[in-house]
């Protein structure tokens, strides 16, 4: 997204915080919320960032199975983190770091360590104020040099895990002035039988937050619709807020349509307001628009995308889809993205591809679905259907290439099947003796050479690309000579990695070790993506000509 205009806000007045929690059930949309609402205080001229608060006591996410937190998020500097800080990256346009992902992990290992280290001077460590004072330093750390920082507190208010950062936000704000910190809390409004908007599930929310010590500022309500005029005073009346500081969140048809809805509420004003920041922000008229502008672009036809997959769950592939979405805004069509399950590709064979325009093969771990994937690959390459593999859909093709292309029976990567004849895919030199599974990859932000004249060239349009990696396998030096004069090139390397793949003679099949869809924005598609719906509408085009030139 392009630079806002600059503001004429102090920053020496110190950052102001909104901290962001929710109540009734998980999931609800809180980081969507929290992001949006950043969104158009940046509009209006500000500098934003985010912390994601995650109670639990994993160090960071990196070795999480989809299943239990949706995918996990690559940082520049290496982090493993939860998926809301993909979300504040996409809406903020900001880069986060490890610091933005604040665990219990990391914080009672840190406390911990201090005090093995002798650093309390034999007082008892407890969790006020050695684990409170930890959380506390951590939020303003990641926040400095901001203006505001936006920090969302995963899980629901009454989570045991999560009672000291609730604590610590108590005492921050305590020690913060009060035009400093605004307390927003997220809590679902169901609807009765009888079509009622129903209010009981947020009072009782409220009253678990108020029990902490914590009183919001602001709620929001999250239902199928815009709460009624009734609904937000009621909500008032019980909840000790005024009526102008109940707003709606209703379902939008698509994610990036909420900053508008929260706009159109006047979310963003009224923190403005509350921050006493109002006079600082820029005019409505010379607010960034870009935003608006690119997620409300007018859609002209629909894109059919096979995600071959082990698992059956949307956030797995959170980046993924939205990087289409991003490549389906600058190109003005819809991409719709249909799961395919890489572990019963051997039965059905390629009958759920053949409905699809394009494929992509994402990124995983483990020998489930391998198979699947190969012939996934095998059959984008024989059909001349516009392919897309990441990481290990990179390695995949590799594999499916030297099998079947060139001849190397049982070929296969050593992660999988350690006694392969062929290990076209092998172990990283420095992992022979890692034991533990933590942090042990090659991770974060590298820089990948591009040979020129070629089609990785063409889309990044330069010699050279920085992208974010999460692996540990890759291409084995030993078989380079094998791809020596063959279709399938390495376009892309950093020394003796091979980093990026491409067929010759093929509508687009782009195969990269690296993960784009981590750095792909609203406004701002990733090279990758975007070249692979721009492949799959040239060869509509292609065909329409064809189809004009048999008629005639």
């Amino acid at each position: 997204m392009p630079t806002e205009p600059e503001t004429n806000y102090d920053p020496s007045l110190g950052s102001k915080f909104i901290f962001v929690t929710g109540g009734v059930m998980s999931g609800l949309g809180k980081g969507i919320t929290a992001a949006s609402t950043g969104r158009l205080l940046k509009n209006a001229g500000f500098d934003v960032t985010a912390v994601k608060i995650d109670p639990y006591l994993n160090v960071d996410a990196g070795t999480m199975n989809p299943y239990q937190h949706g995918e996990v998020y690559v940082l520049e500097d290496g982090g493993e983190v939860d998926l809301d800080l993909g979300n504040y990256e996409r809406f903020l346009d900001e880069e986060m770091t490890s610091e933005h992902n604040i665990t219990t992990g990391k914080t009672y290992q840190h406390v911990i360590e201090k005090e093995r280290a002798g650093d309390y001077l034999g007082k008892t460590v407890q969790i006020i104020p050695h684990i409170t004072d930890d959380i506390k330093r951590r939020i303003r750390e990641a926040a400095e040099g901001t203006d505001v920082c936006i920090v969302e507190v995963g899980g629901t208010v009454g989570d045991i895990e999560g009672m000291p950062y609730l604590e610590a936000l108590r005492q921050f704000a305590h020690e913060e002035p009060e035009e400093n910190v605004l307390f927003v809390h997220v809590t679902l409004v169901p609807y009765s039988k009888n079509g009622e908007q129903k209010t009981k599930p947020t009072q009782h929310s409220v009253k678990e937050v108020r029990s902490i010590g914590l009183q919001p500022d602001v709620i929001v309500g999250r239902c199928e619709d815009k709460l009624e005029p009734s609904t937000k005073e009621k909500i008032a009346l019980f909840c000790d807020i005024p009526t102008d500081a109940v707003f709606s969140n209703p379902d939008v048809e698509d994610v990036y349509h909420v900053p508008l809805m929260v706009e159109e509420e006047g979310l963003d004003q009224y923190v403005l307001e509350h921050f006493g920041l109002a006079e600082e922000a820029l005019p409505e008229g010379e607010r960034a628009n870009e935003w608006r502008d690119v997620v409300t672009t007018e859609k002209d036809g629909e894109v059919d995308v096979a995600l071959v997959g082990k698992y059956d769950l949307e956030d797995a592939y959170m980046s993924i889809r939205e990087s289409l979405k991003h490549a389906g805004f600058e190109l003005g069509v819809d991409v719709n993205v249909h799961w395919v399950a890489a572990d019963e590709m051997a039965d059905h064979h390629t009958e759920r591809l053949q409905e699809s325009d394009a494929v992509i093969v994402p990124g995983g771990f483990g020998m489930r679905g391998t198979e699947g994937k190969i012939e996934a690959v095998r059959y984008a390459r024989e059909n001349d259907v516009p392919f897309l593999g990441l990481c290990l859909g990179f390695q995949m093709a590799v594999v499916e290439y030297a099998r079947n292309a060139l001849g190397l029976e049982g070929a296969h990567s050593a992660e999988m099947d350690e006694d392969t004849p062929h290990p076209v895919i092998d172990i990283l030199p420095e992992q022979y003796e890692v034991e533990n599974m933590g942090g042990t990859m090659r991770l974060g932000e590298h820089t990948t050479v591009i040979e020129p004249e070629t089609l990785a060239y063409e889309l990044y349009g330069d010699t050279s690309c920085s992208e974010r990696h999460r692996h540990r396998y890759e291409v084995n030096p030993e078989y380079f000579e094998h791809f020596e004069d063959e279709p399938l090139v390495f376009s892309g390397t950093a020394g003796n990695r091979m980093e990026i793949l491409e067929l010759e003679d093929h509508p687009y099949f782009l195969g990269t070790q690296f993960h784009p869809e981590y750095k792909s924005r609203p406004g701002r598609p990733s090279p990758p993506f975007l070249g692979l719906i721009e492949a799959v509408l040239a060869g509509e085009r292609d065909e329409i000509e064809y189809d004009e030139e048999v008629t005639h």
